[in-house]
């Protein structure tokens, strides 16, 4: 489902990844770790289309990032969902709002959007906060909705950078089974994490990055 080929990014003569040769099957759970600055958010932020790479080349669903078409692209990007660590809510739009700004873009009809957007803030358990503002709400119910605005396009894959990075261990363990959820939904979810609660007893593919290298990649099972 998702293929890196010798893939490159640097910023200047900064490198953040360096040959990464990588393939994600459909319907893995993948962690990728590494201390901060080893490319963990770069590594997703190329996959998403977010950025272009400096060298090699990336595939979804055999679909070449590079040679894709701008409106092709964003039509790809709308069956990948994205979690940040710093939520990105609109503070002066309701949860249902937040929610549903992901499908308005597509260009959905009202009645379709609220109701997807009510079905997904009941799989994350925030259907009564719909009408409330993400400044009143704590940082896990927010990081909640910000998980619920990326599954309501019924995504194929779900990134996730740091997820958990602002939240104490007890909200960790419950944004994870989150995922894990969505995942049993045949979701593709790479989290990108240096979290060693998050990592902890863990049975899933790890990858690991080293100052923009990979140094180790657990086999991928069936």
């Amino acid at each position: 489902m998702i293929q890196l080929f010798h893939l490159h990014k640097k910023y200047g003569p900064q490198v953040a990844l360096d040959d990464i040769n990588l393939r994600i099957h459909k319907g893995e759970f993948v962690f990728v770790t590494g201390p901060s600055g080893a490319g963990k958010s770069t590594l997703l932020r190329l996959v998403f289309g977010a950025e272009k790479p400096t060298g090699g080349y990336i595939l979804i669903n055999s679909i070449n990032l590079n040679r894709i078409k701008r409106s092709k692209l964003d039509l790809l990007r709308r069956k990948i969902g994205f979690v940040f660590q710093d939520f990105k809510l609109l503070p002066k739009k309701t949860v249902l709002e937040n929610v549903s700004i992901a499908l308005e873009v597509s260009g959905g009809n009202g009645k379709f959007i609220r109701k997807k957007s009510h079905q997904s803030l009941r799989l994350v358990g925030l259907a009564e906060k719909e009408k409330a503002f993400p400044l009143s709400l704590s940082g896990g119910e927010q990081q909640r909705v910000a998980i619920a605005r990326a599954i309501v396009k019924d995504p194929l894959i779900l990134l996730a950078d740091e997820p958990t990075g602002n939240l104490d261990q007890d909200l960790t363990k419950e944004i994870m089974k989150l995922f894990r959820n969505i995942h049993q939904r045949g979701t593709t979810v790479v989290v990108a994490t240096h979290s060693r609660d998050v990592l902890e007893d863990t049975g899933d593919r790890t990858i690991v990055l080293n100052q923009g290298k990979i140094s180790e990649n657990t086999p991928w099972q069936d």
